[in-house]
């Protein structure tokens, strides 16, 4: 096997095994080790008899519950532990039992608790050196006091570190479910933007096509100019319509990743001899006068003012004042047939400003914008203007017609360059 294939290669892992099989083979251990010692004992301790290995026996497996009853195990240990120095036997031989059930207790109990067992064990070491011939006192009390501090020390750290697990494990979940949250909100964000840029390709240019239509319908018999000129709108607007919801669904179909970065392809029907062909430009400030222009022969007839130093924008901001007055020009077309419309672009020293008006308000057409307002289009207007901390305000203009006033920050706006 190569090195890559041991690298990839699944790798074993042990079967886990059951605390309380764990605990019964620990139990097991010191039984054996308690046996040992207490059937051949130091002079001038007796060995162990029936009731000697009953009460070690008994001792050991008391301790199969410390992980269920920690507390409770440690008072019986040491009572029993008590009980088998009294009746005269080596100390030593179940010493090892209560430190054990000590440890346990401090690794999952509070501090309190873990004092309490650590006291009690001390108490019954003294005892047994005051038990034990010829033993001195002064090494008893620095072992009573030495043994149940260390075991109660090395405890309570791996109480705190199996805490502190706990700790880690929950802000990990936490995590999750803030990574969650965030992805759904971002996903909801991103069909909002999706179906306002449907809204605003679609709602513009249909209407557009509508009106062409219906005119190449209503002359086609008296002026076949007239409808072949409609007819031309039609397909070249259709055409832009396109072209702006391949952009769209390019944004869909390519998301591009750092460990596998994606070339998006063309849609059917553009990929050329060298490759898939490019996409237009992507709208924006620079495509006014094509929608001006488009809007003039469906029918209303707009006239574009621009007046200050013309500046480069944001992507962002740039696609957020054409979207306005597509939109903006939409309405007009819709609602008010026959109006005369006026777009107004200022460039100033720190915002852009655009007006949209016409000399005709729409019967019935929300006058003010607010929050309530009925109409999606205006809403969605406002959406995009807060979103690149602009403002927008539609209402009756002072001449009686409706109009739509859009200003946006221009905080990294650049002179634009003229092209040779």
């Amino acid at each position: 096997m190569s090195a890559l294939s041991r690298l990839h290669a699944p790798r074993r892992v042990l079967p886990r095994v059951p605390p309380l099989a764990l605990d019964g083979a620990v139990a097991f251990a010191q039984i054996a080790v308690g046996l040992q010692l207490g059937l051949h004992p130091q002079s001038p301790w007796q060995p162990l008899d029936a009731g000697g290995i009953a009460l070690t026996c008994l001792i050991g497996l008391v301790t199969v519950a410390r992980r269920f009853a920690p507390l409770l195990v440690v008072l019986v240990c040491c009572a029993l532990w008590t009980l088998y120095v009294a009746i005269g036997f080596w100390p030593v031989v179940n010493s090892l039992t209560p430190m054990v059930a000590l440890y346990t207790l401090a690794s999952l109990r509070p501090r309190r608790q873990a004092a309490l067992g650590a006291v009690l064990m001390a108490a019954v070491w003294v005892y047994a050196g005051l038990r034990t011939p010829g033993s001195q006192m002064t090494g008893v009390l620095i072992q009573a006091l030495a043994f149940p501090a260390v075991l109660w020390r090395f405890g309570d750290a791996a109480r705190q570190l199996s805490l502190r697990n706990q700790q880690l494990a929950l802000a990990a979940e936490q995590l999750c479910d803030e990574h969650e949250q965030r992805s759904r909100l971002a996903l909801s964000d991103e069909r909002t933007r999706i179906a306002r840029e449907l809204h605003d390709v679609v709602a513009h240019h249909m209407a557009v096509v509508s009106v062409q239509a219906g005119l190449a319908r209503y002359v086609l018999d008296s002026d076949r100019d007239t409808a072949a000129q409609a007819l031309d709108t039609v397909l070249e607007t259709a055409s832009e319509a396109l072209e702006e919801l391949r952009h769209v669904l390019a944004l869909l179909r390519t998301r591009p990743s750092p460990e596998r970065p994606e070339i998006p392809d063309g849609l059917p029907g553009t990929e050329g001899p060298d490759g898939p062909a490019p996409y237009s430009p992507a709208a924006g400030l620079a495509q006014l006068p094509d929608l001006t222009g488009r809007v003039t022969s469906a029918g209303v007839p707009v006239r574009l003012d621009v007046s200050g130093p013309v500046r480069l924008l944001a992507p962002g901001p740039d696609l957020c004042a054409y979207r306005v007055a597509q939109e903006s020009l939409t309405n007009t077309l819709k609602h008010a047939p026959g109006a005369r419309a006026t777009v107004a672009l200022h460039y100033g020293s720190s915002e852009l400003t655009l007006r949209i008006s016409n000399d005709r308000c729409p019967p019935g057409y929300p006058a003010p914008l607010s929050a309530s307002g009925s109409s999606a289009g205006l809403l969605g207007m406002r959406e995009r203007a807060e979103l690149y901390g602009g403002q927008l305000r539609a209402g009756e203009s002072p001449l009686g017609g409706f109009e739509v006033i859009l200003t946006l920050p221009l905080p990294g706006a650049r002179p634009a360059r003229h092209q040779q």
